[in-house]
């Protein structure tokens, strides 16, 4: 059963960061947001890049630690791929299919973040628009239920995806100290509308105190021809 998106959104106050793909009508659909309870986790916006987007200070006075919290979220190759994640493996993903490698493959390499207790679980994505439709990738890398000693990898795969319909995972299940990782399969969402009520929507649903920037993308499936939204709280 498809659930309400903006049920989800709006029933947690901290889901973390967060990756949405799947279809509406005749597009592949892609979103990403990022929310913070620090004051160095918020002083963030998303700019778009030649291939994608990158994270950046607001304020670059106020930026003290960028190791996890500047990174390219989205990179685009020339086959029709395009790649989604909550940190720098954004960039071994594009390495590692440059040089032939699966998505999976990709990934071993990594694991969650290194930021105990919370040992926050890398997510990524993936998108492949071909002539013969497109299909997508979803992946989580998390500690074992907080011990650091063991690291779980879930990779989900989605052929031929229905019109209306998306898979949404994100890095917490909720608030809390530490914070708990998402647990279970990617959850299966509506979606409905253009790009603009679509961003609109997510937007307005995530948490006003802690949600930071939103990125959209809908690609044609036919010609790869895409438009993206970008909507930062730091303008």
């Amino acid at each position: 059963m498809r659930q309400d998106l903006c049920a989800l959104l709006r029933g947690n106050s901290y889901p973390g960061r967060g990756i949405l793909l799947g279809r509406s009508g005749d597009n592949a659909v892609i979103a990403y947001f990022i929310m913070g309870r620090s004051e160095n986790s918020r002083n963030r916006i998303f700019e778009e890049t030649a291939d994608g987007i990158r994270t950046r200070a607001f304020d670059e006075s106020k930026m003290t630690d960028p190791s996890l919290i500047i990174y390219h979220p989205v990179r685009r190759l020339e086959s029709g791929v395009t790649i989604v994640t909550n940190g720098d493996q954004t960039d071994t993903v594009y390495e590692g299919l440059s040089r032939g490698l699966t998505f999976e493959q990709s990934l071993r390499s990594r694991e969650f973040e290194p930021d105990g207790p919370n040992y926050t679980p890398r997510i990524s994505g993936l998108v492949h628009i071909q002539e013969a439709g497109f299909a997508y990738w979803l992946s989580i890398l998390k500690s074992n239920d907080g011990d650091p000693s063991c690291c779980n990898r879930y990779t989900f795969s989605y052929d031929s995806p229905a019109a209306g319909e998306g898979r949404f995972i994100h890095t917490y299940m909720h608030d809390g100290n530490p914070l708990p990782s998402f647990q279970g399969e990617p959850k299966k969402v509506a979606i409905q509308g253009d790009i603009h009520s679509f961003a609109g929507m997510l937007w307005e649903s995530l948490n006003e105190e802690n949600k930071v920037s939103l990125f959209v993308r809908y690609i044609d499936i036919a010609t790869g021809r895409y438009e993206t939204r970008i909507l930062n709280k730091n303008q």
